[in-house]
């Protein structure tokens, strides 16, 4: 069945590992290791992406995604937080599906929907956007590969700054989770999350305020006049080797009943190629 693997589960679901590697009896398919992980991947699921992490309640009431508790599981069951991987220091060759983002780009085809007093405003933006790659990070066990960037956006033809940004975007092979941190100068920082194979051209993360893992902070203002519920962006990695992004954070404005949508969206062209980490430069 389209859309399915043989063993009936959607596109991109986890099945559980059995000694065989196969899912069940009657299934012609090997189901593929996930690295890091205690479950398999179903082979008749496609590569390009998988769906945002389920979000769970865990023991002390906070909110964990699917594919951390496995991780979680894991560590506890190697009984071993503290031991460092030997990482490659070559960070944009273990990019996953954030290498080809890496450098310089410029971007004009853009549009920003923001709240104003009368209602729904429309806005277009020049956006320039550097992602640079930083040396290999570990957290004990956990083995991470990145982009650090900063983005700036001006209206056209103005030179004061429309939106300012800055964060990380980073890769863990090990369990194939796509990080999103952003922080605006505006008092709010945030954190999504999602899956994505490493040869995707396409992926999604999600931020949802009150999350300890995938989580939004806003000033007490913020909170208190434009809350913002959640965050999602999703990434197109395009064939002429540009890039997309669509964003939508859902708002609740003071005084009005409804949450609103506001949206950003943007293609981007490289105009310079990434500069090594660190480590891969030459003396």
């Amino acid at each position: 069945m389209q859309g399915a693997g043989y063993c009936g589960l959607p596109d991109g679901a986890a099945v559980p590992r059995t000694g065989s590697g196969l899912r069940a009896a009657g299934c012609r398919l090997r189901c593929r290791s996930i690295p890091g992980s205690a479950a398999r991947l179903c082979p008749a699921a496609p590569a390009l992406i998988r769906r945002p992490p389920t979000v769970h309640t865990d023991e002390a009431g906070g909110n964990v995604p699917a594919a951390f508790r496995e991780e979680r599981q894991v560590a506890d069951h190697a009984g071993d937080i503290f031991t460092e991987p030997e990482a490659d220091p070559d960070t944009l060759r273990n990019l996953g599906p954030l290498r080809r983002m890496a450098g310089l780009w410029e971007g004009m085809k853009s549009l920003d929907v923001n709240l104003g007093p009368n209602g729904p405003r429309r806005q277009v933006y020049h956006e320039r956007i550097a992602l640079q790659p930083m040396d290999p990070q570990t957290n004990g066990p956990q083995l991470l590969y990145g982009l650090h960037y900063v983005a700036r956006m001006v209206k056209p033809g103005a030179v004061a700054t429309y939106h300012h940004q800055t964060g990380y975007w980073l890769w863990e092979p090990a369990t194939e989770t796509v990080i999103h941190t952003l922080t605006i100068p505006r008092g709010q920082t945030a954190m999504a999350i999602g899956h994505a194979a490493a040869d995707a051209t396409r992926f999604e993360l999600r931020a949802e305020r009150g999350s300890t893992v995938n989580g939004i902070c806003s000033l007490p203002f913020l909170e208190l006049a434009f809350r913002t519920e959640s965050f999602r962006i999703e990434v197109t990695l395009n064939p002429d080797g540009t890039w997309s992004y669509d964003e939508d954070t859902v708002l609740m404005v003071r005084g009005r009943p409804e949450p609103f949508h506001h949206t950003d969206r943007n293609t981007l062209t490289r105009i310079e190629d990434p500069t090594p980490n660190p480590r891969m430069r030459r003396p």
